[in-house]
């Protein structure tokens, strides 16, 4: 595990310093990191003019740095200038190296999903954490969805019985390609969605149902002109006996349930996605007065528990969805830094959840089951 971060002075806000802002920097770390007590959006690295203007009309008060270089070098002087948290939201390849240097200079590290390429560099750096003592966390916002929560919530309290299958779709219809490096096929880019969607689908599954022994996928390219998956199917073999389906798509036409789960004495289906990250990429944001209801979903949204009956047909007792909670990730990390506690989501789990993926991929490769080692 890793070692436990030195606490810091509680009224002391944390300076945070966010690498890159495309889409995972400006709609979900920046605003999180604001909303969150404890934390302030310090520094946005970029070299961007266009990001720059869109950091400084949303955060008046934001620095900005040309490098990460000029973060270590902060770090190295100590200080008040020397950052507190660092968030890595720059693209997957430039993960582990960003990574490897925030832990070195001994500065906790936020790192979005995947944290790495493969297992074996993940665990790499959850060992370069533990060696420096140094707080590192993955950012896996999928497990403050608000279908995700009610789901747990029922399977604590035995609504379902037994877990037999668990069924997950993260499917969109996007015909055309938008270019850019998540688009790209170039292995040293980490693209496609196996490793994008896949990595919140994985995940969740993990933490519901527990370790995988076993694995099969089917990753296809369907859009002309895609260089990488955009249409994967994965199945897991729990060591539990639980077997876990999971979708992830860019070419559906018809949306699957988010969610079928199907149990002993009853069965929970889902459809949608949480509101969460629409209202973030509206501008929205849970600490101000348009966040009151944050993460709040309307009865007719709810998912349905019961048996032998199809809830498109009214089958089943509506189940009132939770609020999703994404404030509730930063929140915990505050919380860790203030007081040396645990990371809300570890470099540990994140290998685990890429040892799966590259099981799958295996799999999908050689047309074989692949076992997890």
């Amino acid at each position: 595990m890793n070692t436990a971060p030195s606490p810091t002075t509680p009224t002391s806000p944390l300076r945070v310093a966010l690498i890159g802002y495309g889409l995972a920097g400006s709609v979900f770390h920046a605003p999180l990191v604001s909303a969150t007590e404890g934390l302030v959006l310090d520094t946005v690295v970029t070299s961007d003019p266009g990001r720059r203007a869109q950091a400084r009309e949303a955060y008046p008060d934001v620095r900005f740095a040309a490098s990460p270089d000029e973060l270590w070098e902060r770090a190295a002087g100590g200080g008040d200038d020397a950052p507190g948290l660092v968030v890595i939201a720059s693209p997957n390849k430039t993960h582990v190296p960003l990574a490897t240097a925030a832990l070195t200079a001994g500065i906790p590290v936020v790192v979005d999903k995947p944290l790495a390429a493969t297992a074996a560099e993940a665990r790499e750096l959850a060992a370069l954490a533990d060696r420096t003592g140094t707080f590192l966390s993955v950012f896996q916002n999928r497990r403050w969805d608000n279908d995700f929560l009610t789901l747990r919530r029922l399977l604590a309290d035995g609504e379902l019985g037994d877990v037999q299958r668990f069924e997950s779709r993260f499917e969109r219809w996007r015909p055309q390609l938008k270019g850019g490096w998540r688009e790209s096929g170039a292995p040293e880019e980490i693209g496609g969605l196996l490793y994008d969607l896949g990595s919140h689908v994985v995940d969740q599954a993990l933490v519901l149902f527990g370790p995988a022994v076993r694995v099969y996928a089917e990753a296809d390219v369907r859009r002309p002109g895609a260089e990488t998956d955009d249409d994967t199917f994965i199945a897991i073999t729990h060591a539990g006996g639980v077997r876990s389906h999971l979708y992830v798509s860019a070419t559906a036409a018809q949306l699957g349930p988010r969610f079928r789960v199907l149990g002993s004495r009853a069965g929970y289906v889902k459809y949608g996605l949480d509101p969460q990250e629409a209202a973030l990429r509206e501008g929205l944001r849970p600490d101000r007065a348009d966040g009151a209801l944050w993460g709040e979903e309307p009865p007719h949204l709810w998912g349905r528990l019961g048996s032998g009956e199809s809830p498109l047909t009214g089958g089943g007792i509506p189940v009132p969805t939770e609020h999703g909670d994404y404030p509730a990730y930063y929140k915990a990390v505050a919380e860790a830094l203030r007081t040396g506690g645990p990371a809300p989501v570890s470099a540990h789990e994140a290998a685990d959840c890429l040892a799966v993926l590259e099981a799958a991929r295996r799999s999908s490769r050689d047309g074989v089951t692949a076992d997890i080692a």
